[in-house]
Parts: structure tokens; C-alpha cells; sequence
């Protein structure tokens, strides 16, 4: 067990001296020292200091069993003295994933049944761009290679990943996105329809992808992919008829319909699938996070009977795979978190119980001065923050606000995090009401504090 006496400003010190944080501007924290998490229990987690810190962001979307089940410690445990580790490659497997792809074909999606897992989102994506254009070519249709996602989206860190996703920010840094991928106007009705109902603005919305398909020609787009609900791209939830609108599109076109469950995945909606809470009929998903609950890293594809069948009877081999897919541990691990979700009634609670509670209690916010609107679904949820409520009017250019309110919930011990000009939460799925509201307590704090210092500066 590793144990170490370092006081905090030890640690930020070999920190910053060793370690390369993701998405982080170095030079800045090395001046402001990382908080340094020490331990974890329930919904919180606690730093070097002795703070109680509110986890509103269940890790990054993953912890959904929440912090210190001791249960996932011990078959990890057991799994790591019967086999740590063996491959999947050369006809050979463990039992692990054998059992968790069966219990996977129970649970998600209908006719998603044959697994293929990984340690990421993002290696789960690239292995959906592999996947899908192997498919096509094996049909003969070798022009189908494009990709359409949506701007805001996002899909993984990787090249490929990146160029999935539509965050400019990234596709600034390594001359992304790769040829093969192109983006369309996302569902984000507060910025893209503000003076039209939802259901037009999902035509609207809807009508832009067939636009792209229409440019590129239909035989030249291999797959969409979208997540359910945009997650860190703001939260942003469809409108009701968006995704039936979508899947008649893909159909008609002969496109592959990819979902990103990567965060809807796992009971975040209150349905095991983002999927099945909009009644989306997916040819492929991928999923990483809550299937262990960010306890081990382990990803994968879920992979539909119209393109598994041509795999399996026409592919011969397909030369893709990582040394860890279907890590043995990792894959024991995922078994008992899903056991744990199902028996303890995890999607019920968060269906009937605490997502109706959130939802409710967050947009208590939408009359503050500094909110926009107030959206989410499940256990997902954002408070947009803007320049003038009136007139709908965002940040420009954005970012900054959203920075100064997480800095201030970092203040008062609470997890939100910051998206543009927004604050996001996705607390684990063991939240209870009473945590609920004190998270609204500090939220309310970090607003009106957020507020008064953009009195103070030109914005």
C-alpha cells in the first residue's frame, strides 16, 4: 500500500516539478498548486487540508456507484490472484468479459450484442471509425468514409477522437480534425433557435445533417455519431423529437448510426441507456466510465446484428486491438458495479427519485440575474451563464465567467464543473436529496459571488 507523509505543498511541489496534467495550462498552475485529493467516501471526497468536498461531478461523469465500495476492492482483489492478466488476442479469452459481453447483451440497447472492449472513450471511438469503415469496405462501398458529428461534441483526445468531436479549441492544436470527418450545427436550441419552438428547431437542427450528407453525397458518409445528451459540451439536451428525426435520416441514407453512451451510459438518465430514454435503435455504441464506475479504466463498442453479422461471416480478420482489451480485472470489476446498480435499484431511485428532485431544485436558478437557462436531463444538468437574460446574450469570448463561478464552488467545497460560460453537474447516482441541497446552497454562494466580481471587470 502506498503511504506517504507529504504535507500539501509537498505534493503540488513534485507535482509540478513531474507530473502533465490534461487540458491544464501548466505555467498557470504551477503559480496556484493542484488541490490534492487524499481520500473518498460516498459522494465526497476530501483534500490534503482536511476539506469535505461535494463531488457534483461523480469524478469526471464516472464514479456512479459514488467513492469507497469495498465490494469492487475485493474482486479486484480475487480476479488479481486468479488472473491478472492474459490477452485476447490468438483465440484465446479470460472469463471476465466473456460473462460481462453477456450481461451487456441484456442490458443494452435491442440487437446490440457482441462487445469489443478497450480502456477509454476515446480508444472506444477510434475503434468505431476502424470498425465502420472495415464494414463498408467489406460490402464493396469503399467511398463510404466520412464521418458527420456535431459542433460542441465531444468524443475523445485522441487524433481520432478529436476529429470526432466538434471542439475548436482542440481541433486548433495538431491540425485537426483528419480528413474523413466534418460537423454540423448541434441541438443547442438557447444559442442556434432562441425564437422558434423545440419541435421546429429540431427539423431545423436535423435538416443541417441531411444538408452535409446531400454535399458530401450519400455514398461518400460512412456514420453520424452523437451522444444522447452533449455532456461536456454543455449539457445540451435535445428536443424531444430530435433523435426519431435523426434515425429516420441515417436509415434513409444508408449512414450508420453511431451513440456515444460514453457518459449516458450506466443509469445517468435513469434508464440503463441514453439510448432507450429517447427510444434510439443505435447500430453501434460505445460506453467507458460508469461501467466500472471509474474504479478501473475499461471501455467498449457495442456492436448491432446489421454490422456484426457482416463481420463475423464476411470480415475475415479485422487487424485492430489493444494489449488490454478486456482486461480480466477490469472486466470482473465492471460485473460486480452492474450487479451492485441493478440490485440496489440504483435506475429506479434516480428515475423516480433523485433526477425529478435536481431538476426541480436547479432551476429554482433560472431567475438569478446571472442565468440564462437552466437544462438537464436525469442526473445531468447546467446552469448557462450569461451577459444579459433578456436578450439572450452570451459571454463573449466565453470562457472567462464560467472559470471565475468553478473557482468560487472549488471555495466552497463543491464539484461543478465549467463549460464555456456554463456550470455543469453529474453527481454519482448514490446522491441523495439532502446532498442535493447543499449543493444548491453552495451554488447560490458561488452565483452571487460570481456576479459581483463581473461588476468589477470589463466583460
Amino acid at each position: 500500500m502506498f503511504i506517504d507523509n507529504r504535507n500539501t505543498k509537498q505534493w503540488q511541489k513534485i507535482d509540478s516539478d513531474h507530473h502533465l496534467h490534461p487540458f491544464t495550462d501548466h505555467k498557470l498552475l504551477s503559480t496556484s498548486g493542484s488541490k490534492i485529493i487524499t481520500s473518498a467516501k460516498g459522494n465526497y471526497v476530501f483534500d490534503s487540508e482536511g476539506n469535505e468536498i461535494l463531488d457534483m461531478m461523480a469524478g469526471l461523469w464516472c464514479v456512479n456507484i459514488g467513492y469507497g465500495r469495498n465490494e469492487l476492492a475485493e474482486v479486484a482483489k480475487k480476479q488479481m490472484e486468479i488472473v491478472p492478466y492474459y490477452n485476447t488476442f490468438f483465440k484465446t479469452s479470460t472469463t471476465p468479459p466473456i460473462e460481462l459481453s453477456r450481461i451487456l447483451a441484456e442490458i443494452t440497447p435491442d440487437g446490440i450484442e457482441h462487445f469489443f472492449f478497450g480502456s477509454s472513450g476515446s480508444e472506444s471511438n477510434d475503434t468505431v471509425v476502424r470498425l465502420v469503415r472495415r464494414y463498408w469496405d467489406i460490402l464493396g462501398k469503399k467511398n463510404k468514409k466520412t464521418f458527420i458529428s456535431r459542433t460542441y461534441a465531444y468524443h475523445g483526445s485522441t487524433m481520432v477522437g478529436a476529429s470526432l468531436g466538434g471542439m475548436e479549441a482542440m481541433h486548433g492544436q495538431g491540425d485537426l480534425p483528419l480528413p474523413g470527418f466534418t460537423h454540423v450545427m448541434p441541438p443547442y436550441k438557447y444559442k442556434f433557435g432562441k425564437d422558434i419552438s423545440e419541435e421546429e428547431f429540431a427539423v431545423l437542427a436535423v435538416k443541417e445533417i441531411e444538408n452535409k450528407i446531400l454535399e458530401l453525397g450519400p455514398d461518400n458518409v460512412a456514420a453520424f455519431i452523437g451522444e444522447p445528451i452533449q455532456a461536456a459540451g454543455g449539457v445540451i439536451v435535445p428536443p424531444e423529437n430530435y433523435w426519431s428525426l435523426v434515425q429516420n435520416l441515417c436509415d434513409q441514407y444508408d449512414i450508420i448510426l453511431c451513440v456515444d453512451e460514453v457518459v449516458c451510459g450506466f443509469g445517468r438518465t435513469g434508464e440503463w441507456f441514453g439510448s432507450q430514454h429517447f427510444n434510439i435503435k443505435p447500430d453501434i455504441i460505445t460506453f467507458a466510465k460508469g461501467i466500472t464506475s471509474g474504479y478501473l479504466p475499461l471501455s467498449g463498442v457495442g456492436v448491432g446484428k446489421k454490422v456484426s453479422d457482416v463481420f463475423i461471416n464476411q470480415g475475415k480478420d479485422f487487424y485492430h486491438g489493444y494489449t488490454y482489451s478486456g482486461h480480466p480485472v477490469a472486466c470482473a470489476v465492471a460485473i460486480e458495479n452492474l450487479r451492485i446498480i441493478k440490485e440496489e435499484g440504483m435506475l429506479e431511485n434516480v428515475k423516480n427519485h433523485t433526477a425529478p428532485y435536481l431538476q426541480k431544485r436547479i432551476r429554482e436558478f433560472q431567475d438569478h440575474p446571472l442565468v440564462g437557462e437552466v437544462r438537464g436531463q436525469g442526473l445531468l444538468a447546467g446552469v448557462e451563464l450569461v451577459k444579459n437574460k433578456e436578450k439572450k446574450e452570451l459571454f463573449d469570448p466565453p470562457g472567462k465567467v464560467g472559470n471565475i463561478c468553478r473557482d468560487h464552488c472549488t471555495n466552497n467545497n463543491l464539484v461543478m464543473r465549467a463549460v464555456r460560460d456554463g456550470m455543469m453537474c453529474s453527481p454519482p447516482l448514490t446522491i441523495t436529496k439532502e446532498d442535493i441541497d447543499k449543493c444548491m446552497v453552495k451554488l447560490k454562494k458561488s452565483l452571487d459571488s460570481t456576479l459581483e466580481d463581473i461588476k468589477k471587470i470589463d466583460l
